[in-house]
């Protein structure tokens, strides 16, 4: 007999998070448990799948048969065509009430009213998930339009009690307790109608007053949802974030090809590259070295192929990048000026061919500091803010970075010619600041990868939201069978 379990491991720890339900005698299970897992899109998780076949009820794995395993990354499960993950909304909606005749509470005035909302529990409690401003001195009070996540007003279940609760405000914090009543989300989203207008009911007025009715009603004046999408959901549903590697040429021991290790140039590339490529589907990165002069005339080129391959200077995966980079410090003749307008031009003609949003560009610029044409490359990413594409710049060496400061644009946003880029698409990190040299500089490593990609999400959000390109529908992670 057959019961196949999968354990999941975190290889980066060796620490087992979690099992899957045991499914009886089957070849082909379709295991349902769900893992939840931090995703952060700068960081590299890897992880292991262990498969047994149970042979008794006891949890020790060593007691059950070992089948195989199964490695892979976090970042190829969420990048992969087919999501394996359900649906989540991030839909925001925003609600506007209004309350008829509330009891007077003040004995000097009328009310200060204010209303709580609360999300039920599974368990039957209920949490706080939004308190509207305090409207003073009215019976009738009109509260000010306010946006919620759905998630936080009912968890993604429509049908979910939603209870509300309206009080009196009073300044030592004693406030007067009004009423109560409940709805639910898909109540609400019918919108403003009968069905939406409350009583506020105070139960210990009911049970003591036969002829109590209500302590007022509360109307909901209007009801909009929209969707907030985010990173995740984009990379889901199709586009790919797709890498782009400007190698830029300083005739320095910076490029030293030594035996024993990479040099800044290589362990930049492989750290953000290692991230990146579980986001491209085909793994081919095109590959561009600038500032040389190259074969078979010797002239000087600020966007050559480092693979020699002008008509497709596309590497497969990112040690292919560093296989061509390695083997083009030995063809070509390092050679100034450094100009970085050609290569952000050349990504900027790719992006501009892919504007629906299946497709996000990042190009990797690694330098030592050193800029010859400032101007153009500052008119060449303003033009280029406007397209699906960033820019990552890594410094190397112990340059001032001054320009690469300037390029970056968080202080203030970059310019050219009386025209402000209509994004902020630049993402600066000095090499050094990431490399102690030692035992550490792996860790130093992974730090590295954060910083660099640490922008890409909201930079891939902001250019979506700007064209209004919503992610396209995911297909649920069970099908229903259509009936015979």
């Amino acid at each position: 007999m057959a019961n196949w379990p999968i354990r999941v491991l975190g290889c980066w720890a060796g620490d087992q998070f979690g099992r899957t339900e045991v499914i009886d005698n089957c070849l082909n299970p379709d295991f349902l448990h769900k893992f939840v897992l931090d995703y952060c899109f700068e960081e590299r998780k890897n992880l292991r799948f262990d498969l047994y076949d149970v042979d008794s009820k006891t949890p020790d794995l060593s007691k059950h048969d070992f089948l195989g395993q199964a490695f892979c990354t976090l970042g190829e499960i969420v990048g992969s065509a087919v999501p394996p993950l359900p649906q989540c909304p991030h839909d925001v909606a925003t609600l506007q009430f209004c309350a008829n005749k509330l009891d007077k509470k003040d004995f000097f005035g009328k009310s200060d009213p204010f209303m709580v909302f609360y999300r039920s529990n599974e368990d039957g409690t209920f949490t706080i998930c939004h308190k509207t401003e305090v409207v003073r001195n009215t019976l009738n009070p009109v509260w000010a339009a306010f946006a919620i996540p759905v998630r936080a007003l009912c968890n993604g279940d429509h049908d979910r009690a939603i209870k509300v609760e309206v009080y009196d405000w009073d300044r030592d914090g004693s406030h007067d307790f009004i009423g109560e009543f409940t709805t639910s989300y898909r109540e609400l989203a019918q919108g403003q109608s009968h069905l939406n207008v409350y009583e506020v009911v105070n139960p210990r007025k009911k049970m003591k007053k036969k002829k109590y009715l209500n302590s007022g009603t509360v109307t909901l004046l209007s009801f909009t949802v929209e969707a907030e999408h985010t990173f995740l959901d984009y990379i889901r549903g199709g586009a790919e974030p797709r890498a782009r590697a400007g190698n830029p040429s300083q005739p320095t021991s910076l490029h030293y090809l030594s035996p024993f290790q990479l040099n800044a140039y290589s362990l930049a590339l492989r750290a953000v590259g290692d991230i990146i490529q579980d986001y491209d589907s085909d793994k081919m990165f095109p590959a561009l070295g600038f500032g040389a002069k190259v074969p078979p005339d010797g002239h000087v080129s600020h966007e050559f192929p480092l693979n020699g391959d002008a008509s497709n200077p596309a590497c497969h995966g990112i040690a292919g990048v560093l296989e061509a980079y390695q083997r083009s410090l030995r063809r070509v003749q390092l050679y100034g000026p450094t100009n970085f307008a050609p290569v952000v031009n050349h990504v900027a003609r790719s992006a501009a061919t892919v504007l629906d949003g299946s497709q996000y560009f990042v190009l990797l610029i690694i330098t030592d500091g050193v800029i010859s044409d400032m101007a153009q490359t500052k008119e060449a990413i303003v033009n280029a803010a406007k397209l699906p594409m960033s820019i990552i710049i890594v410094g190397v060496g112990q340059a001032e970075f001054d320009a690469m400061v300037e390029l970056d644009g968080d202080d203030i946003r970059i310019s050219s010619r009386g025209k402000v880029a209509e994004r902020d698409i630049v993402q600066f990190v000095p090499f050094r600041d990431y490399m102690s040299g030692g035992p550490g500089a792996g860790l130093s490593m992974a730090g590295l990868a954060r910083e660099v990609l640490a922008e890409i999400p909201d930079q891939l959000l902001s250019y979506m939201k700007a064209r209004g390109i919503k992610p396209p529908p995911i297909p649920p992670m069970f099908p229903e069978t259509p009936p015979p």
